[in-house]
């Protein structure tokens, strides 16, 4: 452990040239530098925000779910049938032409009956639009909470108007409070995702969106460690800029509310472009790329650093993409776009499209209705953002 220890947290790797851990261990009177150590405050501090969020839905957004006449209830439940459950719970949850015959000739029922019977049984597990209103409203409080406190907190530093302060004095940069506070909290939120995905609404991307959890949290850690949190939280900022909007129009498309929800989702798309394609490479990139060279200097944990950054401004492009073409087929067609990461299945659709030899499924967002649920599809695109880096 003492080899491996030293190998991983090599000097020459994480900090400029001429410049040891020693140097950063005995800081003045009153000055505190990052350390790794102070990560671990993140761990208590997700298993509260967890219990908070637990609390949040239970009590508040149920209740405004509520008030919104947006009832917890759940859909029509397929009738008790031992074969059949035996077949979706071991064999296949969406059965093939193949099976729907032999299932048809073993329970003397209809093709179109077996497949009723696992349309509703596959619903009967779907999250109702109560679940996922309530889940939404605890993402938009947060999301609000900690942009308002980014731009409160990033007002008043240099940083924020002047982007070479971000490297002046590195690393020897003082790790003040309230920049502190920006980051453990930011930290321990995306630890609480990892902890409540399991208990969250199961969708497709499940592990794809584990995956971004843990390395979101890699992302935040890597930066505190090696004292770039000063850029490290303009990337937060921007990012956080565009997540409530996307989740208020989430909100106002569980309430019915057409025109608020198509408003909110352009303001969304606007925003997410302005952010990520715009502020993000010339304000942010053009900082640790250039900026850093001119004052600090390459080394490596600086190009892996600026590595990541590239990275995500590629999904950035890629997830802009798939947002605008979204946008522009709802705005061209009028029709309700498929979404494959919907939470519920539209019965209507199935009903309507099913034939003797199979069936045809297309799945919507929770109302239903044109237009709204158009926007819905970018969810699955913003998502795997989720406004973390």
């Amino acid at each position: 452990m003492a080899a491996f220890s030293a190998w991983f947290w090599n000097e020459r790797f994480w900090l400029p040239h001429n410049v040891t851990w020693a140097d950063l261990a005995d800081p003045a009177p009153g000055v505190e530098y990052p350390k790794a150590g102070h990560l671990l405050t993140a761990l208590p501090l997700a298993l509260g925000i967890f219990a908070v969020r637990i609390l949040f839905e239970r009590f508040i957004a149920s209740a405004c779910a509520r008030s919104l006449h947006i009832q917890p209830g759940a859909g029509r439940r397929a009738q008790p049938n031992a074969v059949l459950e035996k077949v979706f719970i071991s064999i296949t949850k969406n059965p093939d032409s193949r099976h729907l015959d032999g299932l048809s000739k073993q329970l003397d029922w209809e093709v179109r009956k077996v497949q009723r019977w696992f349309r509703h049984r596959r619903n009967q597990d779907k999250p109702s639009t109560h679940t996922k209103f309530c889940e939404s409203m605890w993402r938009f409080t947060f999301y609000l909470g900690i942009f308002t406190y980014g731009v409160q907190f990033l007002w008043q530093t240099p940083w924020m108007w002047d982007t070479r302060h971000c490297w002046y004095g590195y690393p020897y940069q003082v790790m003040t409070r309230g920049l502190y506070v920006y980051y453990v909290t930011e930290l321990a939120f995306y630890w609480s995702l990892m902890f409540s995905q399991f208990r969250d609404i199961k969708r497709k991307d499940f592990l794809i969106m584990f995956v971004h959890h843990l390395a979101t949290v890699g992302l935040i850690s890597f930066s505190y460690v090696n004292n770039m949190a000063r850029v490290g939280s303009l990337v937060l900022f921007v990012h956080d800029t565009s997540d409530f909007l996307l989740e208020a129009a989430k909100l106002a498309n569980y309430a019915k509310s057409q025109r608020l929800c198509d408003f909110l989702f352009i303001l969304f798309g606007v925003v997410f472009f302005i952010t990520r394609l715009v502020i993000y490479p010339y304000w942010v990139l053009n900082s640790t790329m250039f900026e850093s060279w001119t004052i600090v200097g390459p080394f490596p944990s600086w190009w892996l650093f600026n590595f990541l950054l590239l990275v995500l401004q590629v999904l950035h492009i890629f997830w802009s993409y798939l947002i605008a073409r979204i946008a522009i087929k709802a705005m061209l067609r009028g029709k309700v776009c498929k979404d494959v990461r919907s939470d519920v299945e539209s019965s209507s659709e199935d009903e309507s499209n099913t034939t003797t030899g199979g069936s045809k499924s297309t799945h919507l967002s929770s109302n239903g209705e044109n237009g709204t649920n158009g926007h819905c599809a970018a969810v699955k695109a913003r998502r795997q953002n989720h406004s973390s880096w």
